[in-house]
């Protein structure tokens, strides 16, 4: 990726004290192999992720949601992170307030090595009991019992935002403070249509970030932004990185 891809002012913005926030999308993992999961691309015995991944799909029958969710686990387990993961980590160690926003559920970034990460949607690597409300991180892969059970013999869920619910409150609101008290944004694989996700950006721009741009292809948010980049999150962020870094 050539330097003068980026703008001249760039290293006005990304300076060690800047307060920075970096929203990842699906794009972000897929870089890493990682499938959708969705559309026809994500057809499992006949069944689609919108009729799996739901609270009536799991009541009807958890043996097969969780059927679904075994294979899932099964597939990230073989998936690393890639070089976009891991120059956000360098990213978090380099600045000084530095927060992560990510709308995966893989677990790709916390792998990497990222620590302060605001999980929007979850993580497939928790789960919740049904019963008492308690969540734990629950790494058994293959699972040895399907539905797998909690200690106290209720059903354990992904702890992770099924279709129909809603978003937890918490890392919506962590996510919405860290975007309004940022000095730059950089949005990641994410095409800028999932709320309320997609207003993450927005709050950043308004509150006066310098908003920076990376996917594949335009997005919603890219008349917005001071800076898009189309290219791979794993090419396009190292090369940010040394430009920043070399400062």
């Amino acid at each position: 990726m050539p330097r003068d891809k980026f703008p001249w002012e760039l290293h006005n913005f990304f300076k060690k004290g800047s307060r920075v926030v970096v929203l990842t999308g699906a794009g972000v993992s897929a870089e890493s192999g990682m499938p959708t999961f969705r559309g026809e691309d994500g057809l499992w015995r006949n069944y689609r992720a919108e009729e799996l991944a739901t609270p009536e799909a799991f009541t009807r029958d958890p043996k097969l949601v969780w059927e679904w969710y075994d294979m899932r686990r099964k597939i990230i387990h073989g998936c690393k992170p890639n070089p976009g993961h891991e120059t956000i980590v360098k990213m978090e160690v380099y600045f000084e307030d530095f927060q992560l926003i990510t709308q995966n559920v893989d677990g790709l970034h916390r792998r990497a090595g990222s620590k302060n990460v605001i999980e929007l949607h979850g993580n497939l690597w928790r789960v919740r009991c049904v019963e008492e409300g308690k969540i734990f991180d629950f790494m058994e892969v293959p699972l040895k019992a399907v539905p797998p059970l909690c200690d106290c013999g209720s059903l354990i869920r992904p702890d992770v935002v099924w279709f129909g619910e809603a978003m937890p409150i918490e890392p919506l609101e962590a996510a919405f403070t860290a975007a309004e008290g940022c000095d730059v944004m950089v949005v990641v694989g994410t095409s800028g249509i999932v709320q309320p996700a997609a207003l993450i950006p927005i709050l950043a721009k308004q509150n006066g970030a310098y908003l920076v741009e990376v996917n594949l292809e335009p997005t919603p948010f890219t008349g917005l932004a001071d800076c898009s980049v189309l290219g791979k999150a794993g090419e396009v962020l190292p090369e940010l990185w040394n430009l920043i870094k070399d400062q």
